[in-house]
């Protein structure tokens, strides 16, 4: 036993408030895992959302279970102290479900440990009846589940507002072995059982769609809720301890209506839904406390149409207002007034491109004016600082897209000090540069990634370009993390076997070539028209042709066609 670390637990718990603490024992217990810090993970809204679901109903008891901060690893690694829960202290492998909830590929690395820790076998062929059934859930899952296929006993693919009141009830007072309960719970709709499936191949030896067994589903259909409004839209418990401590998290909407080309949440959220502006005043208001700041979480907050008027109701009861980011062709003055009386500092914008030709290949919908714009308009608002999101490595991106990228910025950057002038004050610009991954159920899901040595040299050049200006920061994503990602996004079963490698320190290269896999192929090949994806186990709701369409229509504005109305740099316009 280690009592530094129950200790520490011990004043964790203690200095949050929301935390729900039930008698161990004669309850369904659900270990909800993060595959990260609790840092990471308590600014999750799923996650909490989650906890606070499955506690609602007596019958269910539900413990939160993180990856260890560095000096609480080492001393689970020096005393042999297995991972035990925040709330009531209990060893992992006592709970009767193991639930994790994964929105990063890169949180992969950390579930070898957590397995270790938590004194269960990784590979779920290896685990018998007296261990707990393992689930994953969380975008991860119900965007491509087969690197973890063979980890976990079952996925959540879809919403958690639907699926729980699904699964739980199978689970509660069964007395079936392993398999017999496995094969009830594929006829839950949402549910899918890797074990389920065979894993057949095409003449070419590929990876071919998912052969189901007697009893399963040809695909898992993502489950979503209909009706935002039936279910909590804000964080359940509250810590200081995590990236938005201060804030009061409450999702607004969910999805996007935009369809950008790149973005997964555009299709596998689909269809777009809000909450209504009523439900968020009852949720936001009803406790609300002088000086409360409330972070409204979205893909695009200012999308949501009751914005303007849901921030002035909480700035007239005492509360601030933050925002993840902004649409750019969406943003209004009112807006950033009501951002700038919440004491808002920065304002983040995703142009992703530099030039018009790749923000059309990535169907963005937004030119250089309404970039522009809405530069002029968080500066006259009062807004000291922005972030600009931009991708290299688009599909079709030459240096002359780069050119413009450069461009761009310098010509933001011109608005910006000269309405920062005016105001008497200069802020800065945060350059936030990161690789293009392919996704899957998005357009360019059958595109190549580019590969790290051409990344390297673009990123080279705008640190040169861009580096040297005044009040400008810029930030890079690792090219190794974006490659890892990259493969783990669109990874088969065989794949996920190189996690134990990761995890240890292996790179991606030195592993794949340990296991005698291809990790060119994962990452560096356009996918065939009609070759068979594994994610595609997973019925997300938007047609596989509807995709191939639409990245034909993203090559199309491929260089050799129009770029811009007056454009003299293709040499083609």
């Amino acid at each position: 036993m280690s009592q530094q670390i129950l200790r520490a637990l011990r004043n964790r718990l203690a200095a949050e408030s929301g935390a729900v603490v039930k008698p161990w024992g004669g309850r369904l217990s659900m270990a909800l895992c993060y595959p990260n810090t609790y840092h990471q993970g308590m600014s999750n809204l799923g996650f909490q959302s989650v906890y606070q679901q499955v506690n609602a109903d007596d019958q269910f008891l539900c413990e939160r279970f993180f990856l260890p901060d560095p000096v609480d690893l080492d001393e689970h690694r020096r005393t042999g102290f297995p991972l035990v829960s925040l709330e009531n202290q209990r060893p992992l492998a006592d709970f009767d479900l193991v639930a994790f909830s994964i929105s990063f590929e890169n949180d992969y690395l950390n579930l070898p440990k957590l397995f270790e820790l938590g004194r269960i076998p990784l590979w779920r062929v290896e685990r018998s009846e007296r261990h707990p059934l393992v689930l994953a859930g969380g975008v991860c899952a119900f965007l491509n589940p087969e690197p973890l296929a063979d980890i976990m006993d079952l996925f959540a693919v879809g919403e958690a507002e639907v699926i729980l009141p699904a699964l739980l009830p199978v689970l509660l007072g069964q007395d079936l072995k392993r398999w017999e309960l496995l094969k009830r719970l594929g006829n839950v709709p949402g549910l899918y059982i890797p074990a389920g499936y065979e894993i057949g191949s095409t003449s070419k030896g590929d990876p071919a769609m998912q052969n189901p067994l007697p009893g399963f589903p040809q695909r898992v259909k993502r489950q979503y809720a209909p009706n935002l409004d039936a279910g909590q839209a804000k964080t359940c418990i509250a810590t200081t301890e995590t990236e938005f401590g201060s804030m009061n998290l409450v999702e607004a909407s969910r999805g996007c209506p935009r369809g950008c080309r790149f973005c997964a949440a555009g299709y596998i959220y689909l269809p777009f839904r809000e909450h209504s502006g009523e439900h968020l005043r009852r949720e936001i208001l009803s406790d609300l406390k002088n000086g409360d700041k409330v972070g409204l979480v979205a893909a695009a907050v200012t999308d949501y149409g009751d914005l303007a008027e849901l921030g002035e109701s909480i700035l007239q009861q005492g509360g601030e207002v933050s925002v993840s980011s902004v649409r750019i062709d969406a943003v209004t003055p009112e807006q950033v007034k009501m951002l700038a009386a919440s004491g808002h500092k920065t304002i983040a914008l995703a142009p992703e491109a530099g030039s018009q030709r790749l923000r059309d290949v990535i169907n963005k919908g937004i030119d250089q004016q309404q970039i522009l714009a809405a530069v002029n308009i968080l500066a006259g608002g009062g807004i000291p600082n922005l972030k600009l999101y931009f991708m290299v490595g688009l599909p079709t991106e030459t240096d002359v897209d780069i050119e413009e990228l450069i461009d761009l910025v310098k010509c933001m950057r011109d608005e910006w000090e000269q309405l920062g002038r005016r105001r008497g004050r200069l802020g800065r610009l945060i350059l936030s540069i990161n690789p293009f991954v392919p996704k899957p159920f998005t357009p360019l899901q059958w595109s190549p990634m580019e590969p790290k040595n051409s990344l390297e040299k673009k990123c080279r050049r705008l640190k040169k370009e861009l580096g040297r200006l005044p009040n400008v920061e810029i930030n890079f994503e690792s090219l190794r993390s974006a490659e890892l990602q990259g493969a783990l996004s669109r990874g088969d079963r065989a794949l996920g076997k190189i996690l134990p490698l990761l995890a240890s320190g292996s790179n991606l290269r030195a592993a794949c070539k340990e296991l005698g896999l291809d990790y060119t192929d994962y990452l560096y090949r356009e996918r065939e028209q009609h070759e068979s994806f594994p994610w595609e186990i997973v019925d997300v709701g938007v047609t596989r042709e509807f995709l191939w369409k639409e990245y034909r229509a993203a090559l199309a504005a491929r260089p050799g066609t129009t770029c811009r109305p007056g454009c003299k740099r293709c040499g083609v316009c």
